[in-house]
């Protein structure tokens, strides 16, 4: 029996398996669901677009609690079937792709809310981070911090993620955000409960030492944060305010500052006008009177103060990469972008744009110096790199994010990972030391 017909053998006994787990609806080879499994954001880098697709599943399960989802992995992993889990498919790098085909698990219909305490929140790794965040409303407290895309699922964020609205006080990279954690190993050891530092060792690292099943994370007080818009005639402008607004007290959980070409690919609204820098904070209300004397004193004017969880959650929307995905949009194709960090992107914005060219810019303050994503026309894969080397050179902290592999702690994951992924099972492809793909770099 040929290698190619075991592993369909062994593919279409899982599928039986997991029909008696999961019912007939909560487990499909069809063709349709397959390739819509197997594809997350990546497009929004043309390197990895020039590539795609990277791989296909050969089946997808919906497990719909942290306990089933164990007993999938465990049935693919008794087979010798990869498994790639999968949130929301949110991710812009192709970190949820199966580059080894085999089974993509979607957490995305394990969605409860196991329960809301005094500080943290615990819930099944499918349930969006909105969820979350009403939930936690409805206690009188909030999320330490959340993804710009809302609706991505717990499980994804902390596995893909590295910060979102809210690292302004807490920091990125989870952390401290995270408590704990019940995962799923290769091993066929089922949940493992884990806490605290150990936690960590699961969180940005796709999947690939352990699969996040359920999460416990961090919460604090309720605050009703105000949405403020402002505006000035030039992204200079802006720029001179964005770290003074995020030492404001109490701080702010977001500050953004866009070009005047990048504000204006952003989705219509009064409070960004045409022809002007727009910067937008999610605001303490106590110190939305500060927040408006520092913005009128430098030129700026307020467009908007909006109250409600609804407005903070659009403005977040317009956070991080958002707002070079709407750049994209209006050129299909033209740009790449780059995670950018230092405090030469406030100082010296002339210099900036003078090393990058056509360069635009999408800056934040953050916890420690202003961040931002960055954009420029795009030909080549040598673009990306000759800029890195440029910006690198004027003291620009660059991040690559054009690539899938691990690129935080990785060698602390390839040392977890042999003994809870031991015949390399769990979303492999994603943690390669020989990786020789786009530079790695960290902004953080």
């Amino acid at each position: 029996m040929s290698a190619v017909t075991t592993e369909r053998a062994a593919v279409a006994e899982l599928h039986d398996a997991l029909i008696d787990l999961l019912g007939p609806r909560g487990v499909s080879t069809d063709r349709r669901m397959l390739e819509r499994a197997s594809v997350d954001g990546a497009r929004m880098s043309p390197v990895i677009s020039e590539m795609l697709p990277l791989g296909v599943a050969e089946i997808v399960a919906f497990p719909t609690t942290a306990s089933e989802i164990a007993r999938v992995v465990q049935e693919a992993v008794a087979r010798g079937i990869p498994v790639t889990p999968r949130g929301k498919g949110t991710g812009n790098y192709g970190q949820a792709i199966p580059s080894a085909g085999g089974l993509v698990l979607d957490t995305s219909r394990a969605r409860n809310i196991v329960e809301v305490s005094d500080g943290s929140i615990t819930a099944d790794a499918g349930a969006p981070l909105a969820q979350l965040e009403q939930a936690a409303r409805a206690s009188g407290q909030q999320l330490w911090m959340y993804p710009s895309t809302l609706n991505s699922s717990i499980g994804g964020f902390l596995a893909g993620g590295s910060g979102g609205t809210g690292t302004i006080a807490h920091g990125a990279n989870h952390m401290g955000f995270v408590a704990a954690l019940d995962v799923v190993h290769a091993d066929g050891s089922g949940l493992t409960h884990v806490e605290g530092e150990e936690a960590q060792l699961y969180v940005h690292n796709y999947g690939t030492a352990g699969i996040i099943a359920r999460a416990t994370v961090r919460l604090e007080p309720a605050v009703a944060w105000r949405a403020l818009y402002a505006s000035f005639p030039s992204f200079s402008g802006a720029l001179s305010v964005i770290r003074e607004l995020g030492r404001l007290d109490p701080l702010p959980r977001l500050v953004s500052a866009d070009t005047i070409e990048v504000s204006a690919a952003l989705p219509e609204d009064p409070a960004i006008p045409p022809g002007r820098s727009s910067l937008r904070t999610i605001a303490h209300p106590e110190a939305v009177e500060e927040a408006t004397r520092i913005i009128e004193a430098a030129g700026g004017r307020i467009e908007a103060v909006r109250e409600g969880a609804t407005e903070g959650a659009k403005l977040s929307s317009l956070s991080y990469n958002h707002p070079i995905e709407w750049l994209q949009r209006s050129r299909p194709g033209h740009y790449y972008h780059l995670e950018v960090a230092g405090d030469v992107l406030a100082d010296d914005i002339d210099l900036v744009h003078a090393t990058i060219g056509d360069g635009l810019l999408h800056i934040e303050a953050g916890h420690t110096v202003p961040i931002g994503m960055l954009a420029s026309e795009y030909t080549g894969p040598e673009d990306v790199e000759a800029a890195i080397e440029r910006l690198t050179a004027i003291g620009v902290g660059v991040h690559n994010c054009h690539q899938w592999n691990v690129d935080f702690e990785m060698g602390r994951t390839i040392e977890r990972a042999r003994t809870t992924d031991p015949f390399g099972l769990l979303n492999p492809g994603k943690l390669n030391p020989d990786y020789t793909g786009p530079q790695k770099g960290s902004i953080r």
